[in-house]
């Protein structure tokens, strides 16, 4: 399950509101070894596309070198899909490299079953997907 707060929701959505039509993405850091999704990193799509995102490999070098003086590691990686419901593509699964990261899919196309944006996590490990239940908090409990 991942957890996030209101806050990190509410950015992450207005991010990918902003850049829609083109998808938007980016990275929640957190303390190593917490799974607690803390500092909003957002990145800029070096595609440019309504259809795929692509994190710019010099602003990906930086965000790993800080996240490692800072002891963080990518708790979220999120992105938007602008016409599609939030599941991952055949390329969603082919770039999650990160085993230990919540993958968060934003659609911000207006499904009138859906509403006007859909939010969802998944686990994707070895090509396999399964999503998971996404709790919104306030705050975070005392660690």
């Amino acid at each position: 399950m991942l957890t996030i707060t209101q806050a990190l929701h509410d950015q992450i959505v207005a991010h990918a509101r902003a850049d829609h039509p083109d998808e938007a993405c980016g990275v929640v850091a957190g303390p190593v070894g917490t799974g607690r999704a803390e500092r909003f990193i957002p990145m800029l799509n070096a595609a440019r596309s309504p259809t795929f995102y692509e994190f710019d490999s010099g602003d990906l070098l930086k965000l790993y070198r800080e996240m490692d003086d800072r002891d963080e590691e990518p708790v979220i990686i999120y992105h938007s899909h602008t016409a599609t419901e939030a599941y991952p593509s055949r390329t969603d699964v082919t770039y999650a490299n990160e085993p230990a990261a919540h993958y968060v899919l934003v659609s911000t196309a207006d499904a009138e079953e859906a509403g006007p944006f859909q939010f969802r996590s998944f686990r994707i490990v070895d090509g396999e997907i399964t999503e998971e239940e996404v709790e919104i908090v306030e705050a975070y409990e005392p660690a």
